[in-house]
């Protein structure tokens, strides 16, 4: 029997799953490593920690492994988009990753849209200019830090530069490469009228692959370090969310993916690549070859919660946490969460507005704001599907995977608000899954990513939207969508006291 691995690069943890060639997980590990905020508004992390944290995983997979290494035949990627890694001449990092949740870019977003031109950015990079992304990073730290970015001779995303430790090899793919705002994703190459707009240079901007690409096989010191053969072939891999489409099944017209991570995204895929939205949800090039999908992001979905947990449940797991959502009715007991904890992305693009917790009242338990936390994630990841289906797209199933697939209170609540079917496959490790399947396939043990999908996709459960429910939450979620525009002058004004 022959396996591969799919290393997930995550924001909080790296994670790590060994498949065989009948589709199953034979083992799952990760391992945590912190964030760095410096500041309100920023978020980074020593791209050290990706290396150390990743090696430990894979010495610990192989340690229990009861094959021979050689068995292991492929490894690939999914990882947390739009991250900055500079690199300097000999390839040594330059400073700590500014993550894509850090939204300090601001005026660098403004400078942008004056220099491309919004409608000349959407045309090419087919997004607008947003704080997450990776060009207005590289803009600040041509800014703030010019002595950093006279040392940069190119940047890495991420699960790039993991790659790049495991290989020696420097390239990105098309699927990370369009969060960057530096790509033309119909054309499939970097935009040097973007580059020369905003005054970078193109060269810093590395080698384009397909995701499924084999890019060599790992170095003699990563096998010593993890037990791997150094025979182990690597492949480019993909972002995470096109990875985590890849590993739900979204590989054709229809399909729709819903995936709460830290962040939440809901995901449909494309092969129109001339559909306009008008900025108003994300447009990416797939970890699929020649095809797109179109998202929106909640940047604080299943982070509302783990922020929720640290500040009042700290020594409690999440299971204990959730223990009687269950009976708490619908609605919260008239208790509404706005999820902006850390600014939001759609279909607000606004790094300033801040969460907010609506109706508190004495009678509240602390079980009622757990509650509202789910719903408000689950409101905010619904604006996206009304923004997808009132384009005309047809969304009745909704593959659900992350973190919000391992509560069964939590998945009635998204058929229920999604008003559609949602389905929790065998395991709801999606992005893992999917860096597994480039693996798999750049292995040919598949002539096709759908081939593949059949194999490897399990469906474990569906939810219907029960009938009761539905209208309840449509009076509640047209209350939600009330809360942004109340709030954001408050938000505002609050803003310099956030020190």
């Amino acid at each position: 029997m022959k396996y591969v691995i799919g290393v997930d690069l995550g924001t909080s943890a790296v994670k790590i799953i060994l498949m065989n060639q009948l589709g199953e997980v034979c083992v799952e590990l990760s391992q945590p490593y912190p964030l760095i905020q410096k500041k309100s508004g920023y978020s980074e992390q020593e791209p050290e920690e990706w290396v150390k944290k990743t090696i430990t995983a894979l010495s610990m997979l192989v340690k229990g492994f009861h094959g021979s290494p050689e068995d292991i035949e492929g490894i690939s990627f999914s990882g947390q988009m739009h991250g900055l890694v500079l690199l300097d001449q000999h390839h040594e990092v330059v400073r700590n990753a500014i993550l894509w949740n850090d939204v300090r870019t601001t005026s660098q977003c403004e400078d942008i849209n004056r220099l491309v031109g919004k409608e000349t950015l959407l045309e090419i990079a087919k997004n607008s200019a947003l704080e997450g992304f990776t060009l207005p990073k590289l803009l600040w730290v041509k800014e703030h830090e010019p002595h950093l970015y006279k040392k940069a001779k190119t940047f890495l995303l991420p699960k790039d530069y993991l790659r790049y430790r495991l290989t020696g090899h420097i390239h990105t793919e098309y699927s990370d490469a369009a969060g960057t705002l530096l790509l033309d994703c119909t054309r499939k190459c970097w935009s040097r009228e973007i580059c020369e707009a905003v005054g970078l240079d193109i060269s810093l901007c590395p080698p384009l692959i397909e995701s499924h690409q084999f890019v060599g096989t790992i170095t003699r010191e990563i096998a010593l370090l993890t037990g791997l053969s150094e025979k182990t072939k690597v492949f480019a891999g993909g972002a995470d969310n096109a990875c985590g489409a890849i590993g739900a099944g979204i590989l054709e017209v229809g399909k729709t993916l819903c995936s709460i991570g830290t962040s939440g995204v809901v995901l449909a895929y494309e092969e129109d690549r001339g559909r306009n939205f008008e900025g108003k949800v994300h447009f990416f090039n797939h970890g699929k070859e020649n095809a797109f999908y179109t998202m929106g992001v909640t940047l604080a979905a299943g982070y509302s919660l783990s922020w929720f947990k640290e500040a009042f449940a700290a020594n409690e797991d999440y299971e204990q946490l959730l223990t009687g959502i269950e009976a708490v009715p619908i609605g919260a007991r008239g208790l509404i969460f706005a999820p902006y904890i850390v600014g939001e992305r759609t279909p607000h693009a606004d790094a300033f507005i801040r969460g907010s917790f609506i109706g508190v009242d004495s009678s509240h338990k602390r079980i009622d704001f757990v509650r509202a936390i789910l719903e408000g994630i689950t409101f905010s990841l619904n604006e996206s599907i009304k923004m997808f289906k009132d384009s005309g797209k047809n969304i009745d199933t909704i593959i659900s995977i992350g973190g919000g697939a391992k509560n069964d209170t939590w998945l009635q609540m998204q058929a229920d608000i999604f008003q559609a079917k949602v389905v929790k496959l065998s395991s709801e490790q999606g992005p893992g899954i999917g860096a597994a399947m480039l693996a798999a396939y750049g292995c040919n043990w598949f002539s096709s990513l759908n081939e593949c999908a059949e194999s490897f996709i399990k469906i474990a459960k569906v939810y219907e939207p029960i009938e009761q429910n539905v209208r309840e939450y449509g009076q509640l979620f047209n209350l939600y969508q009330r809360v942004y525009q109340a709030t954001k002058e408050i938000s505002e004004g609050l803003a310099s006291f956030r020190k």
